[in-house]
């Protein structure tokens, strides 16, 4: 093109004019320059593989992703009681149905029956204890009784003789008198005796009793805790077994769910019986969606196990308040825990199910749409490689909205016209270099 020249130069004007429609050329043919080497290659006619896309309507939406799992919105949880040291020896199996009063945890009562057996023992024991003490303090009591006796006999001998002693001599006398003070300071010792016997007898008592009652107290602990050996359904429903988070697992895995021989713990969640007529999926949003979001927005639930079916949700709760997690050497990410709760439901579906959610943001209709990867941009405007037969030529559009996957096209295509996803000179290369 550049030996061309032209033959006739009638000013500077035409010329000009005339390079210009020179430059047109030379563009138009490296353009379809770059067609042809898209589908003929180093001049042997070899096929290029361009992925390509229709153009088509449709409706046009901006969504926010997020995985989730699916829970039940009304379940019952069976917790571990307030037992020592629960060892669980029969467990109910996980997806089986099961019905009202049919046993679904069951822990060793072996050692809570040795227990009752040794506090009932420490009950007899005491109660024989407190028969022995008040046999003794009946004893005690007889021999203060007698001892009393014998002191006011002593005393009342005692004042007797000191009223002799006007007919008796002065010394005679005065000796009474001194026996009557000291019977009377033995009856008063036997009478302290006796008050000191009563109050020691009153204080053996009370302990007994006191130690009784504490070996009564256990009895019934170790009955209550022989009542919670075993936990039934409450309800008919399906049993879905928890993850025991105090076993070892496999490095990176989640926690394998409680099995026949675990050892839980008190208040630690076994497994539930989910009410699978009404399930949601409860999801964790990132940071930068949360402005997003709104209460009400539509769902659409993919769940991992039943691909062939897609379920509608309606966002009905997020949470205030981010959640941190945290993702090792010193990384943490904030997200916020939301749920939707699912429009029906079917037979396949489980507690426990990894799913995708998509919420709905915005929605227009009858909307003319390719793929995000089809846009380039060529000379500074969206443009798109259009598909003519065997060869591409570029076109310039007009783009509106995009998402994730797709662009609006306000301009410059029709409905079931042929673009591609890559452009065809760099698909060429790509080719060549293979």
């Amino acid at each position: 093109m550049s030996e061309i020249k032209p033959k006739i130069r009638i000013g500077q004007n035409e010329s000009s004019v005339r390079n210009k429609r020179i430059l047109m050329v030379v563009l138009a043919i490296a353009c379809a320059g770059g067609a042809y080497a898209a589908f003929n290659y180093n001049q042997k006619s070899s096929v290029v593989e361009v992925p390509v896309a229709k153009v088509r309507k449709g409706e046009f939406t901006i969504v926010v992703k997020a995985r989730g799992e699916i829970r039940s919105v009304n379940s019952v949880t069976i917790i571990a009681p307030q037992v020592p040291d629960p060892r669980i020896v029969m467990l109910a199996e996980s997806g089986k149905p099961i019905r009202k009063g049919e046993v679904v945890v069951e822990f060793d009562a072996a050692q809570q029956e040795q227990n009752l057996l040794e506090r009932n023992t420490s009950v007899r024991t005491i109660d024989s204890q407190i028969v022995q003490t008040k046999a003794s303090h009946r004893i005690v009591t007889e021999m203060d009784g007698m001892n009393k006796m014998t002191a006011e006999y002593n005393f009342e001998r005692a004042k007797l003789e000191a009223s002799k002693a006007e007919v008796v001599s002065e010394i005679e006398g005065a000796k009474s008198r001194i026996d009557v003070g000291i019977s009377q300071g033995e009856l008063g010792q036997v009478a302290q005796t006796i008050n000191t016997h009563k109050a020691t007898q009153n204080a053996d008592l009370e302990r007994l009793d006191q130690n009784k009652d504490k070996a009564v107290r256990d009895v019934n602990r170790a009955k209550g805790y022989l009542g919670n050996m075993v936990l039934r359904a409450p309800s008919d429903g399906i049993v879905n077994l928890l993850p025991n988070f105090r076993s070892q697992g496999s490095w990176g895995s989640s926690p394998p769910p409680f099995k026949e021989g675990d050892r839980a713990w008190t208040g630690a969640q076994i497994a539930e019986i989910p009410d699978l007529s009404l399930l949601r999926i409860d999801m964790k949003l990132d940071e930068v969606d949360r402005g997003k979001l709104e209460l009400g927005q539509k769902v659409k639930v993919r769940i991992d196990a039943i691909p062939d079916r897609e379920f509608e949700a309606k966002l009905d709760w997020i949470s205030p308040i981010a959640s941190v997690q945290w993702r090792g050497m010193g990384m943490t990410e904030k997200t916020f825990p939301a749920r939707a709760t699912i429009d029906g439901t079917d037979k396949r579906l489980r507690p426990g199910m990894s799913a995708s959610a998509e919420i709905l943001i915005e929605s227009e209709a009858n909307q003319l749409l390719i793929p995000t990867r089809a846009s380039f941009t060529i000379g500074g405007r969206p443009s798109v490689y259009v598909q003519k037969g065997q060869a591409f030529a570029v076109r310039q559009i007009a783009v509106g909205k995009r998402n994730e996957n797709e662009t609006v096209v306000i301009s410059g295509l029709k409905e079931g016209e042929v673009v591609t996803l890559e452009n065809p000179s760099e698909a060429a290369r790509k080719q060549k270099k293979l």
